[in-house]
């Protein structure tokens, strides 16, 4: 049987190991690898969104200073309450010996972070302004919003993307990469009629063209047997 100077041992035993599991959570948040369990006397670490936090006496400072760091404090500060709550209820749970670790949420991505997003190629932004001037009608040699011919549409809609293309349908073939038919995507230029026709490729086995005279700006299915070439900008 423990007397009661074994029993006030174990307790406090107990307490410093869930104290320096604590520090281990921490240490987690701010990036840090995981840190040694050292039982000793402990001293207050006041961590931002958490609270006060007992760490031993005797932990190495890289210890001390990932639980102080700025890297914590930053990423508490900037936290919604539900991401520091977590973590305060995760330190409150592993002071429990032999209990498990609760589930942590995700951080969500700071303001404007978002690496996921692509932002759109100059092709998708050329058919996004072409497709604003469906039923503009056909004008031999046109190349502005009042009348397009095939290679005007190509032309108009790359500029309103930024990019200057060539102005006949000859030489946009030979403009951009050449595009191997089976990976087209939208926005590619496609050359028809042995180059004398040229359309961007709309998606979906479609081409969005300004056909001809008595026609106007509309879409149409893409005769794969026609095409002189791909091109992509």
């Amino acid at each position: 049987m423990q007397g009661p100077v074994g029993r006030h041992s174990l307790v406090r035993e107990s307490r410093l190991r869930g104290t320096a599991r604590g520090a281990i959570i921490a240490g987690a948040v701010a990036g840090t690898a995981a840190l040694p369990v050292i039982p000793a006397m402990a001293q207050s670490v006041s961590v931002p969104g958490v609270g006060n936090l007992d760490i031993p006496d005797t932990a190495p400072q890289p210890v001390k200073d990932a639980l102080a760091s700025p890297q914590v404090q930053g990423v508490l500060n900037q936290a919604p309450p539900e991401v520091k709550q977590a973590v305060a209820n995760a330190v409150a749970a592993v002071s429990r010996p032999g209990a498990p670790l609760p589930a942590m949420p995700a951080m969500p991505a700071m303001p404007g972070a978002n690496p996921l997003a692509a932002a759109p190629s100059a092709g998708e932004r050329a058919l996004a302004a072409a497709q604003t001037r469906v039923g503009t009608p056909y004008v031999w040699g046109g190349s502005n919003p009042g009348g397009f011919d095939c290679s005007g549409l190509v032309k108009w809609a790359y500029g309103q993307a930024g990019v200057q293309t060539p102005r006949t349908s000859f030489e946009q073939a030979h403009f951009g990469a050449p595009v191997p038919l089976a990976q087209l995507q939208p926005g590619d230029i496609v050359i028809t009629r042995g180059g004398g026709h040229a359309a961007l490729y709309a998606g979906n086995g479609r081409i969005l063209q300004a056909p001809q005279t008595g026609q106007s700006v509309s879409y149409a299915p893409l005769n794969m047997h026609d095409i002189y070439t791909a091109r992509r900008i």
